[in-house]
């Protein structure tokens, strides 16, 4: 299949009639959305953006983009996409493994769901058609024991099992879906909007194939060049030679922790202090790392297979212990247990939970719990058991666990105190404190998809990753910063590329080899222009949702309550600041696109 004929097949599946039918991508869409999100979001706004996230009229997209699958680096990475359940929200999600490659080798760009089935059904993609089955065997199962019912089924070689757990069919709006490798589409709860479907898996049988180019040799040339720039030796923030492959994402944590951008004990405070290195990368590294496996075209590989060795959970192996969840489920909720943060991540990779957003609804409810706001048993900080067994209540809906299920903004409403909700448009914000990185507070506050650091991952420039000299407690300049980061990562979540690529690509690579690929004419400010209008897109989704003026806002814990710790101490966000400059960045009305800027970049 050739990567030049992207877009040719699309599988529409109409589940509430068990209709599959195979349709090219409009070429002037491919030509202004490219693939992966941007394409996605276009198909959401096509449908209307009225709908209501659990019922049937809302689609569910899983779609590559035109280098998924390919031999480029950093290529093994498609994009769910559909109107958030948790946040009502246009939202992506993007999954790594080897699931985009054999979608694509087995000659499908993506499929796109509607309606409900009547009873549990999985797709299965092979030589180019999608067939639709019965799951009723596996429906209640576990992520894990569905890939396995699969693989005795269809055999382990060249197969991929993408599913949901018991999270997703009991409708837990952050619920999320899993491949065989316990990679995720994590956020937004595209795991019960699949459950809402009756779509318990796709299923993919395909051997690996190359790539048909217009010319081999400009596309292997491109190829090295992107390559060279990941490893470069005399480039100490690439991904390759940095902290990444040997750390993993979780080298983040003593870094964050030590300027005072680690929230902790749901951010009343901004650090963890000493206990922050018995969570960190270095620790995993040294204590319990067994493996470093990677994903398709990869040659960073960032994650971490871990071994636990002792304790109540001696002989769990998983994989893998990232940042993100780490300190949700760590400093956010004042658990300094490693061991038990690598239980609750492997309960999330199974029952197919966020854990972003479980951390955090855990902090929220401790924290109710610890100002006397519940009627009921609550949790106390650091009850890492008791975390443990709620993670289970949470994705079946018992008992607490049902109003847990809710999320993070939900659980605050409930208990009465909206405040301690650490969240941004109903979803939790990660592991970046705003009082000591401004410029991911005002990323945050803007993100299309709700609480984000991957619209915009400021902390590549403000933690000193990237080779700019950016002050991470300084708001002046943040929204020229965050709109920059934000179109390119838009754009790279359409080729579908690994954010880390970012780390060593500039905007010019990514155009040479999209364009190669491709067989057009792309530049650098074309990278530039299709992300802004991407980003325009998502925006304008959502004001037509109800996200109008005023929407973008961060918690008032930020805004009000200096940070106490070193680094950042005495420090708030300036949110409103920087949303002026953002604003007028963006040529935006307050949050909201004028229909001048849609008609300048072709949206209407």
């Amino acid at each position: 299949m050739s990567l030049s004929r992207f877009g040719s097949r699309m599988a529409h599946v109409d589940l509430s009639v068990g209709s599959v039918e195979m349709r090219p991508i409009p070429a002037e869409w491919l030509r202004d959305y490219i693939g992966g999100r941007g394409l996605g979001v276009r198909y959401l706004l096509e449908n209307g953006p009225d709908v209501d996230p659990l019922s049937p009229e809302n689609l569910l997209c899983f779609v590559n983009g035109p280098l998924s699958g390919s031999e480029t680096s950093m290529s093994g990475r498609w994009a769910a996409v559909t109107k958030s359940p948790l946040t009502g929200t246009v939202t992506d999600s993007h999954q790594g493994g080897w699931t985009a490659a054999r979608l694509r080798w087995a000659g499908l760009d993506g499929l796109v769901f509607s309606g409900r089935s009547e009873q549990p059904v999985y797709a299965f993609v092979e030589d180019g058609e999608v067939a639709l089955r019965d799951a009723s065997e596996v429906w209640e199962m576990g992520i894990h024991a569905t890939v396995e019912f699969f693989r005795a089924r269809y055999g382990e070689k060249n197969l991929s099992v993408c599913a949901i757990g018991p999270a997703g069919v009991n409708l837990v709006r952050f619920a999320a879906w899993l491949n065989e490798d316990d990679r995720a589409f994590g956020r937004g709860g595209t795991g019960a909007v699949g459950g809402s479907k009756r779509l318990k898996a796709i299923v993919i049988r395909a051997g690996r194939k190359t790539s048909d180019v217009p010319d081999p040799q400009a596309w292997k040339q491109v190829r090295r060049d992107a390559l060279d720039a990941i490893r470069d030796e005399a480039n100490i923030t690439s991904p390759k030679k940095g902290g990444l492959s040997v750390y993993g994402t979780n080298v983040l944590m003593n870094i964050t922790n030590r300027i005072g951008a680690l929230g902790t004990r749901n951010s009343q405070l901004t650090s963890f202090g000493e206990r922050a290195e018995g969570i960190s990368g270095e620790y995993v590294e040294a204590e319990i790392l067994t493996g470093n496996p990677t994903c398709h075209a990869c040659p960073v590989a960032c994650k971490k297979e871990v071994e636990i060795k002792s304790g109540p959970y001696a002989g769990l192996k998983m994989e893998s212990v990232e940042y993100e969840p780490a300190w949700s489920l760590g400093a956010n909720c004042d658990n300094g247990d490693i061991r038990s943060i690598a239980k609750m991540i492997d309960q999330c990779n199974d029952l197919g939970l966020d854990p972003i957003e479980l951390g955090n609804v855990f902090s929220a409810f401790m924290e109710a719990t610890e100002n006397g706001w519940i009627d009921a048993e609550g949790l106390a900080w650091g009850d890492d058991t008791s975390m443990v067994a709620l993670t289970e209540k949470l994705a079946f809906r018992d008992g607490i666990g049902d109003v847990l299920a809710e999320g993070t903004a939900r659980v605050a409403e409930h208990f009465g105190h909206p405040e301690i909700g650490m969240q941004c448009k109903g979803q939790a914000i990660p592991a970046y404190d705003p009082r000591g990185l401004k410029g991911m507070g005002l990323g945050y506050a803007t993100s299309n998809r709700g609480g984000c650091h991957l619209r915009a991952y400021t902390a590549a420039a403000e933690l000193g990753v990237l080779p700019l000299e950016v002050d991470p407690l300084a708001w002046d300049g943040k929204g020229e910063l965050v709109k920059t980061f934000q179109d390119l990562h838009a754009f790279a979540d359409s080729l579908d590329l690994c954010k880390f690529s970012a780390f060593a690509e500039d905007a010019a690579l990514y155009a040479a080899q999209y364009a190669t690929a491709m067989g057009i004419e792309f530049s650098a400010d074309d990278v530039m222009r299709a992300g802004e209008r991407i980003y325009n897109l998502e925006r304008h989704y959502n004001n037509l949702a109800g996200f109008g003026e005023g929407s973008d806002t961060l918690p008032v814990r930020f805004l009000t309550e200096p940070s106490t710790m070193a680094g950042s101490k005495g420090h708030v966000c300036e949110l409103d600041q920087m949303l002026s400059q953002y604003y007028a960045a963006r040529g935006w009305e307050n949050g909201v696109v004028p229909e001048a800027k849609l008609r300048e970049l072709g949206i209407i």
